[in-house]
């Protein structure tokens, strides 16, 4: 039976792996933290829908549009307006002033 030679390396050899390896780990630890976070968003941003879409009887679509452009009009993220919109809450501050500006 053979016996099969294995190859040692020098001790920085082993720490530059270790190192990429820790590299690598920690790099797709943040990429699955920022994908958790979008999906978050995601979600809210979807309950806000159709929380504003059946409280101002509005279209999906046009619920999103409502929202996004009462977001940029008061420079907040989307995913924040969309976490202040609530059911059974009053509508935020933001989005009324957008809805009172296009019912003029």
């Amino acid at each position: 039976m053979e016996e099969s030679a294995i190859e040692v390396g020098t001790l920085e050899e082993a720490s530059a792996a270790v190192a990429r390896l820790l590299a690598v780990t920690h790099a797709t630890y943040e990429r699955r933290a920022q994908l958790e976070h979008a999906l978050q968003s995601r979600v809210a941003i979807e309950q806000a829908k159709g929380i504003v879409a059946e409280r101002y009887r509005l279209s999906l679509d046009d619920a999103f549009q409502l929202i996004r452009r009462a977001a940029r009009t008061h420079r907040i993220k989307l995913h924040d307006l969309a976490r202040a919109i609530q059911p059974g809450e009053e509508t935020p501050a933001e989005l009324a002033a957008v809805l009172a500006d296009k019912r003029v």
